[in-house]
């Protein structure tokens, strides 16, 4: 990934929805210069898509949750079969110290959210849980910061 991908990226960020021509025009390069780095950059897994951004409060899921989830040794894959079959689950990790995995999920309410728990609880090969609220969100995932950093040739 050099410069000129890492600012394509960030056009993107900022207008997901600009056409290749306009990319290209913003960048001032040729219009299947960018079709090819977005094509690369797919292939290469480091763009995954458009989807948009949803506020969760907004479509009714005001509640966010982390639980750590401490599994069953060699359960990891039947676990996470389970969460995903959840809807409110919105992802997992694998991680190393205190638990197995790490789980972000949202609910409408308290009661909504002690539903998928126990949901959770109840899965094969789950032998605890410790879950979190979260009461605000000050820094939301972001990509900005490392793709200006390459942007700006700074790979270190």
């Amino acid at each position: 990934m050099d410069a000129l991908d890492a600012k394509l990226l960030l056009l993107l960020t900022d207008a997901p929805r600009l056409g290749v021509l306009e990319c290209a025009r913003r960048l001032g390069v040729a219009r299947g210069t960018v079709q090819a780095r977005l094509d690369r950059l797919t292939e290469q897994g480091v763009l995954g898509g458009f989807p948009p951004e949803v506020d969760m409060a907004a479509i009714g899921y005001g509640l966010t949750a982390f639980a750590v989830i401490e599994i069953a040794q060699g359960s990891r894959t039947e676990v996470a079969a389970g969460l995903a079959a959840i809807d409110q689950v919105c992802e997992a990790h694998a991680t190393t110290g205190q638990g197995d995995l790490f789980v972000r999920m949202v609910a409408r309410d308290h009661e909504d959210l002690q539903q998928v728990i126990d949901r959770v609880v109840s899965l094969p090969g789950v032998r605890r849980t410790n879950t979190s609220l979260a009461l605000t969100t000050p820094i939301p995932l972001r990509v900005r910061p490392l793709l200006e950093r390459i942007a700006h040739g700074d790979t270190s």
